[in-house]
C-alpha cells in the first residue's frame, strides 16, 4: 500500500467516524478494526501489515483531524512495550484478550521487572513463582515500578526454577494489578513526587495461560521488552521542534541578558548532538521496521539521557536566577502523577527528574556494556555468577 492509498484510507474512515460526533470508545475500536491503530502490526490486530515507517503518516492525519486520544501518554508502557512483547511472544489467545483494550487505553499497564536486590543485574531476581496446579504462587518485591498505582495489568518476570543458573530460571507473566495480594507503595522522588513506586506480591495466583513464553525462557522475552523499551525511549527524544531542545531555545530567546558566548556554543554544540540523534532515530526506526528491535537500541536511550541532562541543565543557567524558582502545585509532596511532563513545569522540575533518565529504562552503564558488547564486539566483561545455579550464588 503507498502513501497515497494509505492517507485515502484514513480520510474515508474519518468521513464514516466524524471525530466531532463520534462517540470516543466507538471511535478506538473502529479504528483498531480498520487496521488503522498500528499499521505495521498484522490485518486483525490493529494494523495492516505494513512498514513501520508508515505510522508516523497514520498518527499525523489522525491528530490533524481531532481523533481522540488512546491515553498514549498514561499507558506508554503498554503501547511501546508490552503490545510488541505480546504480538512477538504471547499466544494467541493473550493477543486476541490483551491487545485491542491496551490499544483503546481501557487497560493501563506497568513493568514488574527491577527488585531491590536485581536491578542492573535483572538476572539475579528473587521474586518466586511457584506451580500450584494450573496456577502460580509468586511472592516477592519490585521497585521502581512507574505508574503501578494506575495499572490495570503488569508484565512480571520471576524465577521458576532456582536450581539452574540465573538467565535459565526465569519465566515471563502476566499479571492482573487488582488481584488480591498485591501491595502498591509510593517511592518519593528527588522532584517530590511519587510517580515510582515498590510493589509486593504476596501469595499473588496467576492462572498459567496467562503465562507468556515456555517455563524458563522468560529472560528471552524479557530481552525483547527491553530493546522495546530502550527504541519507544529513545527514539522519541529531541524533536526538532518541542521537546527540551526547543525549551531550551524559548528559554535562549527570552533571556537576552544572559547570552554569552560560552552559552551560545554549548547550545550549538547540543543542537547538533541533537540533530544527529534525531537522525539515527530515523534510521534505526526504519531498520525496525522489518523486525524486532536489537541491542542498538541502547545507544538511542544513552544518548537521550546525556542530552536531556545536559540540555536541563543548560537551561537552569540561561535563565539565571529565575531558574532557581520551582513552582509547584499545591500539595506536590507526594503527588501521584499519571504522566511526566517535562515541557510542562518549570526549569527546576526538568533540572530534577531528567537526573532519572540514565537510571529508567536501564542505567547508562549497564547500556554501555551493551554498546561495547553486542553491538561493537568488544570483549566481554568477566562474569563468574552467570554459570552458577542461582541458588548457589551469595547474595
Amino acid at each position: 500500500m503507498t502513501p497515497a492509498e494509505l492517507r485515502e484510507r484514513v480520510e474515508a474512515f474519518l468521513a464514516e467516524h466524524p471525530p466531532a460526533t463520534t462517540d470516543r470508545r466507538e471511535f478506538l475500536h473502529a479504528r483498531y478494526a480498520a487496521g488503522l491503530a498500528w499499521v505495521h502490526f498484522p490485518e486483525g490486530h490493529g494494523g495492516l501489515g505494513l512498514s513501520r515507517g508508515l505510522h508516523p503518516l497514520v498518527e499525523s492525519l489522525f491528530t490533524t483531524a481531532g481523533a481522540p486520544d488512546n491515553n498514549s501518554r498514561t499507558n506508554g508502557i503498554g503501547l511501546g512495550m508490552v503490545a510488541p512483547t505480546i504480538l512477538t511472544y504471547g499466544s494467541e489467545e493473550q493477543r486476541e484478550r490483551f491487545l485491542e483494550p491496551l490499544w483503546c487505553g481501557e487497560e493501563i499497564w506497568c513493568q514488574l521487572f527491577s527488585e531491590p536486590g536485581a536491578g542492573s543485574d535483572l538476572a539475579g531476581l528473587a521474586t518466586r513463582a511457584v506451580p500450584d496446579g494450573e496456577e502460580w504462587v509468586v511472592n516477592g518485591q519490585k521497585v521502581w515500578t512507574s505508574g503501578a498505582h494506575n495499572a490495570d495489568f503488569a508484565i512480571l518476570v520471576a524465577r521458576t526454577d532456582p536450581d539452574v543458573p540465573k538467565h535459565r530460571g526465569i519465566t515471563y507473566f502476566l499479571a492482573d494489578m487488582h488481584d488480591p495480594g498485591v501491595d502498591v507503595r509510593p517511592l518519593r522522588q528527588i522532584t517530590g513526587e511519587a510517580e515510582f513506586n515498590e510493589v509486593f506480591l504476596t501469595d499473588v495466583r496467576i492462572p498459567d495461560p496467562m503465562r507468556v513464553g515456555a517455563v524458563g525462557d522468560g529472560w528471552r522475552v524479557a530481552n525483547g521488552t527491553l530493546n522495546n523499551e530502550r527504541v519507544a525511549i529513545g527514539g522519541s527524544a529531541l524533536p526538532r521542534e518541542g521537546g527540551m531542545l526547543g525549551t531550551v531555545a524559548r528559554s535562549w530567546r527570552e533571556h537576552h541578558d544572559q547570552h554569552t558566548p560560552e552559552l551560545h556554543d554549548r547550545l550549538m554544540r547540543l543542537y547538533v548532538e541533537g540533530e544527529v540523534a534525531r537522525h539515527t532515530g530515523q534510521r534505526l526506526r526504519q531498520q525496525l521496521a522489518s523486525g524486532q528491535p536489537g541491542p542498538a537500541g541502547a545507544t538511542m536511550k544513552l544518548t537521550f539521557a546525556r542530552l536531556n541532562q545536559q540540555l536541563s541543565g543548560l537551561d537552569l543557567e540561561i535563565r539565571g536566577a529565575e531558574g532557581l524558582r520551582y513552582e509547584s502545585e499545591p500539595g506536590w509532596t507526594m503527588r501521584r502523577p499519571d504522566e511526566v511532563d517535562f515541557t510542562g513545569r518549570d526549569a527546576v522540575y526538568r533540572y530534577l527528574r531528567a537526573k532519572g533518565n540514565s537510571i529508567e529504562g536501564g542505567t547508562s552503564e549497564i547500556l554501555r556494556n551493551i554498546v561495547a558488547e553486542r553491538v561493537l564486539g568488544l570483549p566481554a566483561e568477566p562474569r563468574v555468577d552467570k554459570d552458577v545455579p542461582w541458588n548457589e550464588v551469595p547474595r
